[in-house]
């Protein structure tokens, strides 16, 4: 993998308060703050993918500089585990993002993880609230497929990303299965940044 792919990420990571990029970028990254190197761990290699394939087919390449990531919520120990127990904290915090996608409006809005992932179905007001606890990585699975299948650049796409592929153990089987998931990951992401080349102003 291409280390300037890879050192952009690492930079963030040391750096990284709340946020960081741009918001008027049309991609962002929600990551859970007690997890930040999931930026280097899950998504760098899913957008050097990426941007392979969109150089393959479009000879260009994503400014992925301008790239805006944050925190989902400034303190991720206030996030309840039940459906029920949403802190008003956090609900404050819901509304303020809430807000902001709607000023800015991404096209591609990743999470990773569930907590994450519960906290956007929240700001888009999703039902039902089922808590974090439900996120296994079939439901959060299935919840990526429904994303990409219905895809749509007028709005803003909620791409739900596990966090759990990447296995513990140091066998070859191990990396080739993460690897072959971000591949399979990126190829369906690639796949709608190219349908929407021109829509998107992402492009360096």
């Amino acid at each position: 993998m291409s280390s300037l792919v890879l050192n952009i990420y690492p930079t963030f990571v040391d750096r990284m308060e709340k946020e960081s990029g741009d918001r008027s970028c049309p991609i962002w990254l929600l990551v859970n703050s007690k997890y930040p190197n999931d930026i280097y761990d899950i998504w760098a290699p899913i957008m050097y993918e990426i941007q392979d394939q969109v150089f393959r087919k479009l000879h260009a390449r994503i400014d992925s500089r301008n790239i805006y990531i944050r925190n989902a919520v400034s303190d991720i120990g206030r996030v309840p585990k039940t459906p029920n127990s949403w802190t008003a904290r956090v609900a404050k915090e819901t509304l303020m993002l809430r807000e902001s996608v709607l000023e800015y409006q991404p096209k591609l809005l990743f999470t990773f993880g569930t907590i994450t992932n519960e906290f956007v179905r929240r700001v888009f007001d999703r039902r039902p609230e089922n808590g974090p606890k439900y996120w296994s990585t079939t439901n959060l699975g299935n919840e990526f497929e429904r994303s990409i299948a219905n895809f749509d650049i007028t709005r803003t796409n909620w791409i739900p990303l596990n966090r759990r592929v990447t296995k513990s153990g140091k066998n070859l089987k191990d990396w080739e299965d993460s690897e072959n998931y971000y591949r399979d990951i990126a190829t369906r992401i690639a796949e709608r940044i190219i349908e929407n080349k021109d829509t998107l102003k992402i492009w360096i």
